[in-house]
Parts: C-alpha cells; structure tokens; sequence
C-alpha cells in the first residue's frame, strides 16, 4: 500500500511539466497556419487585381481589395507596377515581432500592355 501512496500525483507533476511544451507547439502551429492564410490571401487578391487589370472598367487595387476578407483589408497594401499587381498581407499574430517576416506577399501580372 505504501508504494501506491508514493506515487500519487505523480500524473499531475507530468502534465504540469509537459504544459509549456504543448503551449509553445501550439504557438508555433497558430503563427505557421496564419502564416500561410496570409500568403493564399495575398495571392487571391492579387489575381483579382490583374484580373481587373485585364477586363478594365474596375479599378484594380479595389478589386484586389474587395477578395481580401474584410478583416483582413486593413493589414493589407496593394501596389500597381504597371500592368503588375502586388499585395502584401501582414497576418495577425500573437508575436507581434515576426508580423513583418512571415507577411503573406504575392504579385500577378495582367500581362503586357496593348496598344
């Protein structure tokens, strides 16, 4: 019997001690998924953009922004470089250091100018 009550608890030191590691693992999978949400985001708008570029009558940084969910839309910046469309997609991180390294980016190009 003695042996039983030695052990007791014992779990609970475990998981306590685990914690950190299943907290950090977590972590580091939340900022990889946002991450990538933010480069699929600025890619999609990005086509928009060109694609509005090639039918005219839109504008296409409206069009490019209009694909952005609307969250989204204030951590975004669109540039035109000629018939070239680039979006940029700050993702929302709780680590706000590598906002700016992981930003999602992407260019689409509407193809050469016609005459």
């Amino acid at each position: 019997m003695r042996r039983v009550a030695d052990h007791r608890g014992q779990a609970t030191i475990e998981l306590l001690g685990l914690l950190p590691l299943v907290v950090l693992i977590a972590l580091v999978a939340f900022t990889f998924i946002a991450s990538h949400t933010a480069h699929e985001q600025a890619g999609e708008a990005a086509e928009a953009g060109a694609l509005a570029l090639l039918q005219g009558g839109i504008d296409p940084r409206t069009a490019a922004r209009e694909a952005l969910p609307k969250p989204v839309r204030a951590r975004a910046t669109i540039t035109l470089e000629g018939r070239r469309v680039h979006v940029r997609v700050l993702p929302r991180l709780p680590i706000s250091g590598l906002t700016n390294r992981l930003a999602g980016e992407a260019r689409a190009d509407a193809g050469p100018s016609t005459p």
